[in-house]
């Protein structure tokens, strides 16, 4: 399976991966999903949101264990982000086939769409919509940076854009959803496991950050007649830096645009995006206010204009208590050992549903601590002990 997926949308030069919603590479995956349920004899169907399933059983009865992650990437992306789950979940199928496990409830496997928000800039488009957190108007606005709206890409692929909006039929089929996801960090590396348990995901939103001053030419206008907003901004960057720290959280500014991006032009506009995370909402809002205190007295200074918009947000998720107490039971049955039990600053598609359901994260030891990049990774035994770990909880759970 690793074999066959790995070069769907892997860049050349970069080496990372460009699988975004609704292109040509999203669609050479969600095929590789397709063939991979309809050779397992599962039951496969797309929802109204572009989300694919692949069932066992009948999920009408309300009470499915589900598995699964995404397999869409951010811009030169790892190879195991999103699609470890993926493969994971079908992986641990197959486990539990060869011990001929009985299963007394059904059981599903999710490709959860547009997970990563890398062409639309909204993460977790697919799973949101599905639980009723965006609402259709909001997912038609959204534009990539070519102009394309969502409904235009999802009409190009042969998918509706009119049936979107929430699907509570769907998720009243599901009891529980686990999600087994490659660590983003090396709480796993430093401790010496090879799997944990997730606790909760932190708080963490984007901020756009509008910085606007006035073209000039670069060669002839001098510094003190100059409005430039690149200056603000700069200072700004530093600035989130510099509040992370104190506070123990973290600030990116990964994203920028100007205008009119020219290298003998002062810019008119200089546009960051912001994320930022931490373990609670009172110190990522200390964070955000600190930051955009300081970007506004920058702009002052400089003679530009600030608007700031908050563009996503995701308040702190705590995943149910009794799913996770049950994995953490069932990974250290054998042993006797303690399970690591770890947050983390990333989203998932199992924060979003929680909300709705019953939700649960594996986590599996990536020994570089790096994400979102190609330098993610994690060891063929370490997945294979990932396998194994939630085909037990996925064991567990179909036979209570």
């Amino acid at each position: 399976m690793w074999r066959e997926l790995a070069p769907i949308g892997r860049h050349g030069g970069s080496g990372g991966y460009r699988r975004f919603a609704w292109t040509g590479a999203d669609t050479e995956c969600r095929a590789w999903f397709e063939r991979q349920a309809v050779a397992r004899g599962l039951a496969y169907e797309v929802d109204r949101n572009g989300n694919q399933w692949a069932w066992l059983g009948d999920p009408a009865r309300g009470d499915a264990v589900v598995a699964g992650s995404h397999l869409d990437s951010v811009p030169d992306g790892g190879a195991f982000d999103g699609p470890l789950g993926v493969v994971s979940a079908f992986a641990a199928l197959d486990e539990l086939r060869g011990r001929g496990a009985r299963f007394d409830r059904p059981f599903g496997i999710v490709n959860f769409g547009d997970e990563e928000g890398a062409r639309f800039g909204l993460a977790c488009v697919g799973s949101r919509l599905a639980a009723g957190q965006l609402t259709v108007a909001a997912a038609h606005a959204l534009t990539d940076a070519d102009g394309v709206t969502l409904p235009q890409a999802m009409a190009a692929a042969g998918h509706d854009p009119d049936a979107i909006g929430a699907d509570r039929e769907r998720l009243d089929r599901i009891g529980a959803f686990v999600e087994l996801h490659v660590e983003q960090g090396r709480a796993l590396d430093l401790s010496g496991d090879p799997v944990g348990v997730a606790s909760a995901i932190w708080p963490h939103g984007r901020w756009r950050f509008d910085f606007r001053g006035e073209a000039n030419h670069a060669g002839t206008t001098r510094l003190v007649d100059r409005r430039d907003p690149m200056l603000s901004y700069a200072e700004t960057v530093l600035a989130a830096r510099r509040e992370a720290r104190l506070a123990g959280a973290v600030a990116t500014f990964g994203k920028i645009a100007v205008e009119p991006n020219g290298v003998n032009a002062v810019p008119s506009l200089v546009r960051g995006w912001l994320d930022s995370r931490a373990e609670d909402q009172a110190t990522l809002d200390t964070v955000v206010d600190g930051i955009e205190k300081a970007a506004r007295e920058y702009a002052d200074a400089h003679g530009v204009d600030l608007d700031v918009v908050r563009e996503s947000f995701t308040p702190v998720v705590e995943f149910d208590d009794a799913l996770r107490d049950e994995l953490a039971r069932v990974l250290g049955r054998d042993t006797g050992l303690k399970v690591p039990v770890l947050g983390t600053g990333a989203g998932h598609d199992a924060g979003i549903l929680s909300a709705a359901l019953p939700t649960a994260m594996l986590f599996v030891r990536n020994p570089t601590g790096v994400s979102h990049s190609p330098a993610e990774s994690a060891t063929e035994d370490d997945c294979v002990a990932g396998v194994r770990a939630l085909a037990d909880v996925l064991e567990g759970l179909a036979r209570t």
